[in-house]
């Protein structure tokens, strides 16, 4: 015991001091934005910040609007967004360096001098990638990740990293070194995860770019629920050199790395910088496909598959008008709309998704927390992968009438590395994805309409509804590029109509989503944009067609 405190006791000392360091960051982004005010009183920041990034980076390469102001007036705005939101964990001092050195590049990249904010997981030379976890603290990065690389390459000055979820299997945005990410449209919600904090920071106008990583909606969440835009790309598009995972090795759900920004062309500019010579050359695993301007700008109209829902988590009705009001606006523009009939989500949750990523068991997840005071939002995730078989099978005939999903995960021993050989025949994703694009094909799509769940959830509640990432999950297992795109907001109708809500199953899970729904009047809906493989431009062009509309 005496041992046992000793140590506790040491963990929260290096809290204590992680947080001491996230502190002192918002101090001297308060001074080094104030010096700047004061040194360029007659300034609006009003309008450099008011800038949409394209027109903003064109300024900044003709030379009519300065980096540094540029630079100073997101660092003021960024401390605000941070002190109201939580989302900020460290300033990135070197930034004002990177600065300096931006204005002295022989030629300018497509993103020079813009302020780039980075995700905590994603490698910063000098600064820890902690994932939320307390054994990662006082481990600076050697080196920055290629995606960093690049981006300093094309001019941009990465400037802050933000908060995550602990162990970042989650879309909440909450872990014990920094405490909880709030929303920046409503502060009792929660931004999403697990690139939360970069989804509350351009969502409240801090930051004019974000990079963020997704395994199973951690970009798509965050950017639904702060009423911003953001792409989850094929896996292999950009890098992932110096990208922390959160469950190292699994293959069955493909993550990514992408960006967040307010608008669609925004993403488009960033992936232009992204796609080039520079990344081809510093990470020759990622195919040499620069950006296809020819697709992006295309006016062809499209032939889009689309559904209402997944027939497992059921929508709510602000989903369901999202959907189907953004149908109808494509067709009256003249674009083809085809319904398209999903089947077995269920299965492919739980034997492809849960059954793939936790594939030895869930014990290099367990692993993860060995030495950790918390565990976050995956306390369900936790006790199951540490459970003895017989407790399982006895909770999964006692719970089926009640809650179906955790039944299911019992009863199906997802959780038992050593029940089922792990084999190409025992997790056929490459079967379910070649079946799914025959469907595609079938119907002759160019991209897909879908629900993206919304709106924003009550913080606390994705810890208790992890069931709800089907929407988003599915597109991380088949490995298509996916983005969202904000297109209502939620009515005092769709509030009404929620007390109608019973789910598909009628079970727990149910009854808490439908809670979780609640109150979220006036807050963002988005719509999901899907396209096959390697189609990034592709996706890129429907998401500015839905935003257009």
């Amino acid at each position: 015991l005496l041992l046992r405190w000793r140590r506790r006791r040491a963990l929260w000392r290096k809290v204590a001091e992680a947080q001491e360091r996230q502190e002192r960051s918002l101090v001297r982004m308060e001074a080094v934005a104030r010096r700047f005010r004061e040194q360029h009183p007659s300034l609006k920041m009003v309008s450099v910040l008011s800038l949409p990034l394209p027109e903003l980076s064109k300024k900044l390469r003709d030379g009519s609007l300065s980096p540094d102001h540029v630079f100073y007036a997101y660092v003021g705005k960024a401390l605000q967004i941070a002190t109201e939101t939580n989302c900020i964990t460290e300033f990135l001092q070197e930034s004002e360096t990177q600065l300096r050195r931006a204005k002295l590049m022989e030629k300018q990249g497509l993103l020079y001098g813009v302020p780039v904010s980075i995700k905590d997981s994603i490698d910063c030379q000098g600064h820890d990638s902690t994932l939320g976890f307390i054994k990662n603290l006082n481990k600076p990065a050697a080196e920055d990740s290629v995606v960093v690389q690049v981006l300093k390459r094309q001019g941009a000055i990465p400037f802050v990293k933000t908060n995550v979820p602990q162990s970042l299997i989650s879309y909440d945005c909450k872990n014990l070194i920094f405490g909880q990410t709030r929303n920046p449209l409503l502060y009792t919600r929660t931004p999403g995860g697990s690139s939360g904090g970069e989804g509350a920071l351009v969502g409240g106008g801090g930051s004019i770019l974000g990079i963020g990583t997704d395994v199973g909606g951690s970009l798509r969440f965050p950017a639904a629920f702060c009423g911003i835009c953001a792409i989850k790309p094929t896996g292999n598009r950009l890098s992932k050199r110096g990208v922390m995972a959160g469950i190292v090795g699994q293959k069955a759900v493909a993550a990514a790395v992408g960006p967040l920004a307010k608008d669609v062309e925004s993403l488009a500019l960033c992936l232009r910088a992204l796609l080039s010579e520079d990344m081809f050359s510093l990470d020759s695993t990622v195919p040499p496909l620069p950006f296809n301007e020819e697709v992006y700008s295309s006016t062809k109209p499209l032939r889009i598959g689309y559904y209402e829902t997944d027939f497992f988590t059921m929508p709510s009705p602000a989903m369901r008008r999202a959907v189907r009001e953004t149908k109808q606006l494509l067709e009256e523009a003249g674009h083809t709309l085809v319904p398209f009939e999903l089947t077995n989500v269920d299965y492919v949750m739980f034997n492809y998704c849960v059954r793939g990523m936790f594939a030895d068991g869930g014990g290099s997840f367990v692993n993860k927390f060995k030495g950790e005071m918390e565990r976050g939002g995956t306390g369900l995730f936790f006790w199951l992968a540490k459970a003895p078989h017989w407790l399982k099978t006895l909770l999964s005939w006692i719970s089926k009438p009640f809650v179906r999903s955790i039944s299911f995960y019992l009863s199906q021993q997802l959780w038992d590395s050593t029940s089922t050989p792990l084999t190409t025949s025992t997790f056929p994703p490459q079967d379910f994805c070649h079946q799914f694009i025959a469907q595609w094909k079938k119907l002759n799509l160019d991209v897909m309409l879908c629900p993206m769940l919304g709106p924003a959830l009550g913080i606390g509640y994705p810890a208790k509804l992890s069931v709800a990432v089907s929407y988003t999950m599915l597109y991380n297992a088949l490995d298509f590029p996916a983005g969202v795109v904000p297109v209502t907001l939620a009515t005092d109708e769709d509030e009404e109509q929620l007390k109608a809500y019973k789910g598909y199953y009628q079970d727990w899970w149910d009854r808490t989503l439908a809670k979780a729904f609640r109150g979220g009047v006036g807050m963002p809906v988005a719509v999901q944009c899907v396209a096959l493989p390697w189609q990034e431009e592709l996706c890129l062009r429907f998401m500015k067609e839905v935003e257009t509309l």
